[in-house]
């Protein structure tokens, strides 16, 4: 019995002497190595090898993109600029006020005239169909007595006047009528232009009319002209009447239309129509008419 625990013993043994053996010659054999390729060079290659691959690449931002991203996020900020800017960024359009004159848009480029009223000029656009700025000869005068009639709006009078004959002014009957279309506020006169009264005359043979002017407004001082200027719009500041070369009249049995193309037909001044009023202003300014 007890050989055969001893000989057990000794197979075992043996046993376990096999299997260390056999491992200890696993561990010392030499690896095997592929044709052409160097030891050296491949453990270092895989010494160089990082053991594991990033889980996640880096970002690279360049800078044309970071750029751009800062533009795009100032752009979003309209507190930052003015409102007209921001509203032509985003296609928004505002609304532009343009001076306006019955109801029309005003060219800014366009000449202007005077527009004579009642109580002065004021400037307006000038007509589209007027004729060059230039005067035209006067009628010959063939030496006959040029009288004209007047009846006063404002003061109530009535004068009537020879004021040329044998193809001369006659300085008295002048004298007269300058009273007669003296400034109605303070009485203050002036030599009126005498061609202003040529137009008158000729304008009333032109229609041959016999009657009377009614008179609204002549002769009108500085310190009328710039009273009434503070007090409306429509008067100009250097308004032909402050000249003696302006009038604004009617001519009864005669409309206004009649009276402003025998006046425009002649071309010795300034003709202003205004038909609803029922006057028309003459003056020997420049040629215009509106």
């Amino acid at each position: 019995m007890a050989a055969a625990k001893y000989v057990t013993a000794l197979l075992a043994f043996a046993v376990g002497i096999s299997v260390v053996s056999n491992g200890m010659a696993q561990s010392t054999a030499p690896k095997k190595v592929t044709p052409g390729t160097d030891p050296a060079k491949q453990a270092a290659a895989t010494a160089q090898k990082p053991a594991t691959k990033p889980a996640t690449k880096p970002t690279v931002v360049s800078t044309k993109t970071a750029t751009k991203a800062t533009t795009q996020t100032a752009a979003t900020k309209p507190s930052a600029m003015p409102r007209q800017q921001v509203a032509a960024r985003q296609g928004t359009r505002t609304s532009v006020t343009r001076a306006a004159y019955g109801g029309r848009a005003v060219s800014s480029r366009a000449p202007a005239t005077l527009r004579g009223t009642r109580f002065g000029a004021v400037p307006v656009m000038p007509s589209l169909y007027a004729p060059p700025q230039e005067k035209l000869p006067p009628p010959p005068d063939d030496g006959s007595p040029r009288t004209l009639s007047f009846f006063n709006v404002n003061s109530q009078e009535s004068l009537t006047v020879t004021f040329r004959r044998d193809g001369r002014y006659v300085q008295s009957e002048l004298d007269r009528v300058n009273a007669f279309l003296r400034d109605s506020r303070n009485g203050d006169s002036v030599q009126m232009d005498p061609q202003l009264f040529d137009i008158l005359w000729h304008v009333q043979r032109s229609l041959g009319a016999d009657g009377h002017y009614e008179v609204l407004s002549a002769y009108r001082s500085p310190e009328t002209n710039a009273w009434l200027a503070s007090a409306s719009r429509g008067v100009a500041s250097d308004s032909l009447h402050m000249r003696g070369q302006a009038i604004d009249v009617k001519l009864p049995g005669f409309t206004p239309y009649q009276v402003r193309q025998a006046a425009r037909d002649l071309g010795l001044g300034g003709v202003g129509y205004y038909p609803r009023s029922g006057f028309v202003h003459l003056d020997t300014g420049s040629v215009r008419y509106w």
